[in-house]
């Protein structure tokens, strides 16, 4: 991402009535619910804000979270402790505003929320992300998530991949 924009941390500073990516949903909990899930500490908040002229043009949310062992390849089961749940961060939404596609602001966002969950002090085997439509599951498969066997748009990635790559940049 260039350095017209700057992630950080939700606060109340953040107009977020501005914000539109185009889905009513996505579009409703950024300005209806986020700031309470943050509140609640049910997930941290990250938005992408143009510096110049301080509109939040993108945003994730990032939960702890656990999936059944049951959901996942026997691929991956073979390499994991036989622990009923499996120890995850959850990317529950990610969007951009609508006016800024096609400019890797989705990329960056997603980029940043992985890096996030990979570098952070806490034990996690895999992200998951939520995808709210087969367009939205598309885009993280694009970037080596996988479905779950029996939620399809339920998408993980092994931190162990970031953290390798990661260590080679």
């Amino acid at each position: 991402m260039s350095s017209r924009y700057v992630i950080e941390s939700l606060t109340k500073t953040h107009k977020r009535e501005t914000f539109v990516c185009g889905n009513d949903r996505i579009d409703s909990y950024f300005h209806k619910s986020v700031s309470q899930d943050v509140k609640r500490n049910y997930a941290t908040c990250f938005v992408a804000r143009d510096i110049k002229t301080d509109q939040v043009v993108g945003f994730y949310t990032l939960s702890s979270s656990n999936v059944p062992l049951t959901e996942v390849s026997d691929q991956v089961k073979r390499k994991l402790p036989r622990y009923p749940t499996i120890p995850a961060a959850l990317i529950g939404w990610l969007a951009r505003d609508r006016n800024f596609a096609g400019q890797g602001l989705g990329e960056a966002l997603l980029f940043d929320a992985i890096k996030t969950v990979a570098t952070a002090p806490i034990g996690a085997h895999a992200i998951f992300a939520d995808a709210i439509d087969d367009q939205a599951a598309n885009f993280y498969i694009g970037f080596g998530f996988t479905p779950l066997l029996h939620r399809p748009r339920t998408l993980y990635l092994p931190v162990a991949t970031v953290i390798k790559l990661l260590t080679v940049q």
